[in-house]
């Protein structure tokens, strides 16, 4: 009887079924996690630049993470970046970089970039970037009287910069100077006609009193002696002429194995006018060699993927949380897009 009833009870128990467990909650884009990503992004993409100028975090718009397995994920991030004044050649540590102030026509950039996190450790796969000048009308609305970004073909731009350089030839006991590309020139009409221009310069294996016989003849020094530099050049045309001219050498720099220090096929050597890089269009695509894309652009597509994946995730984590809420409670989404630590362009 008693083995009767202890069976009638048994039967009788509730049976709970499991409940599968919710996916973690969606990174935001001030999480320690994504903005640890982010610097790595942000690091990358100026270690694989080799013109222009470094350019430095000022937000993080999105960020989606898809689970490959244990302690494996891949990053999707979508960054806003800003110009500095550092020159890419140079060997300043970003953290060290001013930011370019609105005033001085700032420069954004817009990346998209793939990574993977294994046991904690993050690698860049992928990379794709543009950026684009602020609007005149913008910089004009702040200040009426700031001087806009020429472009770099401008016939006064290269014309300065070929007076600036050799006018340094001309006082250097140093090695003779070829110019690498020209990185930024404004031109400014009042209250004087003043052009300025910033350009990169590599040392080459004549001295400058050599050059004076053949400086066609002078070629850059090979890797193993590199020296770069980068100059600023200030001529004033009217109501007098004046030209000013300042230099840095930075001196050898042994590059990363996997970054070369400057890419040889540059427009080192060519006179001004053969020169015209548009330097403020960061015009970034890069894999990495352990990427499994075969196109940059592939990040795009994944980056959708991985929002889907995500927009499912949070759905299955609906669906199957039955925690009880509180009254009115109502989840909120991650933060994105994060705060914006320089300005907005």
């Amino acid at each position: 009887m008693k083995a009767l009833v202890a069976l009638i009870l048994l039967v009788q128990l509730p049976i709970h079924k499991a409940v599968p467990a919710a996916p973690p909650a969606p990174l935001g884009c001030d999480d320690p996690e994504s903005v640890a990503a982010a610097e790595a992004a942000v690091n990358y993409i100026n270690g694989h630049s080799h013109h222009g100028y470094k350019f430095a975090l000022n937000g993080i718009k999105d960020i989606r993470v898809v689970p490959q397995g244990p302690n494996n994920d891949i990053i999707f991030l979508e960054l806003d970046l800003l110009e500095t004044t550092c020159p890419i050649l140079s060997p300043t540590p970003l953290a060290n970089c001013t930011v370019r102030s609105f005033a001085e026509h700032a420069v954004e950039g817009d990346c998209d970039v793939k990574l993977q996190k294994v046991d904690g450790t993050l690698s860049v796969l992928a990379s794709k970037c543009h950026s684009h000048a602020d609007s005149s009308e913008d910089i004009l609305k702040v200040c009426p009287d700031c001087p806009l970004l020429a472009s770099l073909n401008n016939t006064e731009v290269l014309e300065t910069v070929s007076a600036a350089l050799n006018d340094y030839n001309s006082k250097t006991t140093d090695s003779y100077l070829r110019l690498l590309e020209i990185g930024r020139a404004k031109i400014q009409y009042h209250p004087a006609h003043t052009v300025v221009a910033e350009f990169a310069v590599g040392a080459t294996n004549c001295s400058a009193e050599e050059a004076k016989a053949n400086a066609g003849a002078c070629q850059l020094l090979p890797e193993d002696q590199s020296n770069f530099g980068f100059c600023t050049a200030v001529m004033v045309k009217r109501p007098s002429q004046d030209l000013q001219v300042d230099c840095q050498l930075y001196g050898h720099q042994v590059p990363a194995p996997h970054i070369p220090l400057l890419s040889q096929d540059t427009s080192a050597g060519l006179v001004p006018s053969a020169v015209g890089f548009t330097n403020h269009n960061l015009g970034i695509s890069h894999n990495n060699p352990a990427a499994s894309e075969s196109s940059s652009s592939e990040i795009l597509r994944s980056m959708l993927s991985a929002k889907s994946v995500t927009k499912r995730a949070v759905a299955q984590a609906a669906q199957h949380d039955k925690v009880p809420r509180p009254v009115g409670f109502v989840p909120l989404p991650p933060p994105c897009p994060g705060k914006i630590r320089h300005f907005d362009i």
